[in-house]
């Protein structure tokens, strides 16, 4: 725990019992043992309280709580003027309508509650395009330096952001729009059972991924009713928080980049942080299948790489040394072929033209 956070909370502490048991021995009974007591229990429920209310808007920042004070603003009005709006109504028809004070009282209270509860809600649901509706008031701070990513559906579609999220290399960055989680909704109820397995594997990674406590997901509700291609939308909204698309598909960073908002390939990330070996390395794999050609024996790397060497097929179940030969790139993924060491501590001659696997 923070140092200034637990002082804080131990001031705050001792403040209520002090505050509470003074309270109490300065009653008409003045100072006694029970007065005592009562006023530190009632200053420790109180000093609990605040630290529970500590932890439970844990997250509420500063911008959030900037734009609830707006939400309340503006719910106020808006509760005023319903309240306006129902005394007119019946001034103007106080001929037929005829009620009581009290119920009056209460009508009007139900009004001015439901406009302040209205207009809370719709400030915060709006909150990321708020400084598009007041331009002089922008509600990110200026040090701010890393986008938020919007998610797409093909990266929900593979589980590795499960992994991803859980580094906490995006933690209070990943956004989802509302219109997409509606998209999935809607295919998980079509007839197609391709499309409704995908559209559920998708669901349960969302759930996954509200279920990482420090991740922070965010949704956005912003839709676009006039556009009906869904990338079209993803970047119009990109554009609009100022944000990167975080995808897994290969074929919509071009008609990103044309739009002026960056993609980040999920894929791309993968491979730039696979392990890199060089022609002469040594490595130690362990052998579990026969390859492709005579006397070849196929291991993998942690991270699922395959290492494809030749007179390791002696050794399957062992873990054996061996020399890198190279490293190739393909569709799938990287490569290493190699040479394991015989028993006189050579290596095997490995020829390239057998590396097709």
């Amino acid at each position: 725990m923070n140092v200034a956070l637990a002082f804080t909370r131990v001031f705050f502490m001792i403040l209520s019992i002090f505050f509470m048991t003074t309270y109490m021995i300065a009653g008409p009974q003045g100072y006694t043992t029970m007065n005592l007591l009562y006023g530190a229990g009632l200053g420790v429920i109180l000093g609990l309280a605040l630290i529970g209310f500590d932890l439970l808007f844990k997250r509420f920042n500063l911008r959030a709580f900037n734009i609830a004070i707006i939400g309340l603003f503006v719910g106020y009005l808006m509760g005023q003027a319903l309240v306006l709006i129902l005394s007119a109504v019946l001034d103007i028809s106080s001929a037929s309508i005829h009620l009581q004070p009290q119920s009056l009282e209460v009508i009007q209270i139900a009004l001015f509650l439901f406009g302040i509860y209205l207009g809370t809600l719709m400030t915060l649901r709006a909150a990321d395009e708020l400084y598009v509706s007041i331009p002089f008031v922008k509600f990110t701070p200026t040090a701010h330096k890393k986008k938020d990513l919007l998610v797409d559906i093909s990266v929900l579609s593979d589980a590795r952001i499960i992994d991803l999220a859980a580094s906490g290399i995006v933690d209070h960055h990943l956004v989802l729009p509302r219109f997409m989680i509606k998209d999935l909704y809607a295919q998980a109820e079509v007839a197609d059972e391709a499309t409704r397995s995908k559209a559920k594997r998708c669901l349960e990674v969302v759930k996954k991924l509200e279920a990482l406590p420090d991740l922070d997901l965010r949704y956005n509700d912003t839709d676009f009713p006039e556009v009906k291609d869904h990338m079209s939308k993803m970047i119009r909204l990109a554009r609009l928080i100022d944000a990167n698309i975080l995808s897994a598909d290969i074929s919509r960073v071009q008609m990103a980049a044309i739009e002026g908002v960056r993609i980040i390939n999920l894929h791309a990330l993968s491979n730039a942080l696979k392990p890199l070996m060089q022609a002469g390395e040594h490595i130690k794999i362990k052998i579990q299948r026969y390859g492709k050609e005579p006397r070849q024996g196929v291991g993998y790397l942690d991270d699922g790489t395959m290492v494809v060497v030749n007179g390791g097929g002696q050794y399957i179940g062992e873990i054996i040394e061996a020399q890198v030969l190279s490293v190739k790139h393909t569709t799938s993924g990287r490569m290493i072929f190699c040479n394991a060491m015989d028993e006189e501590g050579g290596f095997h001659t490995y020829h390239e033209e057998h590396e097709e696997q």
